[in-house]
């Protein structure tokens, strides 16, 4: 019998997974559009998570989804969608909304390094966040759910775009300024939706809703562009201020080299979860991350064409080598209007076979 390392704040079963579908997904097959009011009309928010709980039901209902499907949730956010722009917007972003996209964030080339966090707050866009929420807690009592609130660097890039990373070399002192306000306007933002839901990443993984406590999972998808220097000098310090503030804490992490990483993370006080992009060396992470639990992402584009065994012997050699069923996890997110149903039912057979197998040789 092996006693695998558990971490006590997370609490989770073995091998949590779960998928996300992306908008074109739910537009073609399910025809739900992704206007404005998905996002903030109060009864539209409360009918289409219903909705969206009641097909995953019913297409893999036998594998646990779709729970929600006979309740009228108070869901603030769209937790059944990858779609961070809300802070992007309160900052000066303009928002696009397609029927079959998620909300698409117009860079607003911002030509100083400033930002005002009480302006953010009286934004047109915050005043309409927080319109739904009062309308939802009017109506129910409570609210659920939580927003997407995207990460610092990805929120810079959207504010300044690429003249950033000149600003890195030119202006370091005013970028680690500039870094740092962006990240107390989300700190403020993520805080006060977790005080009154319970939850501040479900939007952002939907695996963290396995877990004992709430992690706060920030989005680094936009590292995967800068060197691991610049991410010492001038992320890592508020990664570890984080750490320390808000366990479990964790890193979103959708880009193809993760592993790079592997050893400014180890740096971090405490790092309880991390999203392992598709391409990332999962052995690699394990070796300086033993404590960390590794939320293995699957591709969403390669899932299309691969085989229902080809997904099979995927999954089952990534988990491996993450070499700790309480410290690992399988999601596939953004998966399109190209995927076929019985992929998705490989990654939850597979992972239900993977369970059985680790149980028989769990020292309990």
């Amino acid at each position: 019998m092996i006693d695998y390392i558990r971490n006590p704040l997370l609490n989770n079963p073995i091998l949590p997974v779960d998928i996300v579908l992306s908008p074109s997904w739910w537009f073609k097959h399910e025809g739900i559009t992704f206007d404005r009011d998905f996002f903030y009309h109060p009864a539209r928010r409360v009918e289409a998570e219903r909705k969206m709980e009641k097909v995953l039901y019913e297409r893999w209902g036998a594998f646990g989804m779709g729970a929600d499907r006979d309740s009228d949730l108070p869901q603030v956010g769209a937790v059944h969608l990858a779609a961070g722009f809300l802070i992007s917007e309160m900052l000066g972003c303009r928002i696009e909304y397609k029927e079959d996209t998620p909300p698409n964030v117009i860079p607003a080339e911002r030509e100083d390094l400033n930002i005002d966090i009480d302006t953010a707050f009286h934004s047109e866009s915050f005043k309409r966040f927080q319109q739904l929420k009062d309308s939802l807690k009017k109506k129910y009592g409570y609210l659920v759910g939580d927003v997407n609130w995207s990460g610092i660097l990805n929120i810079a890039l959207d504010l300044r775009g690429e003249m950033l990373f000149m600003d890195m070399f030119d202006k370091p002192g005013q970028v680690q300024k500039y870094l740092q306000n962006i990240g107390n306007v989300v700190e403020k933002f993520s805080t006060g939706i977790e005080k009154e839901t319970g939850t501040s990443s479900i939007s952002v993984n939907r695996n963290v809703r396995f877990f004992k406590r709430p992690i706060y999972l920030h989005s680094e998808c936009s590292h995967t562009m800068i060197s691991t220097e610049s991410y010492d000098q001038f992320l890592l310090p508020i990664d570890r201020v984080w750490s320390e503030t808000y366990r479990p804490f964790g890193i979103h992490y959708c880009g193809t080299d993760p592993h790079r990483y592997a050893e400014s993370f180890a740096k971090l006080p405490y790092l309880d979860f991390l999203d392992v992009g598709w391409g990332g060396d999962v052995k690699k992470l394990r070796q300086f991350l033993p404590n960390t639990f590794l939320n293995i992402r699957l591709s969403p584009v390669e899932i299309i064409k691969q085989s229902e065994e080809d997904i099979r012997q995927t999954i089952i050699r990534l988990v491996h080598d993450s070499a700790n069923p309480y410290l690992t996890g399988v999601c596939c997110i953004n998966m399109d209007d190209q995927v076929g149903d019985e992929k998705i039912k490989a990654i939850y057979k597979t992972v239900h076979e993977l369970r059985r197998q680790y149980e028989a040789n769990i020292k309990l």
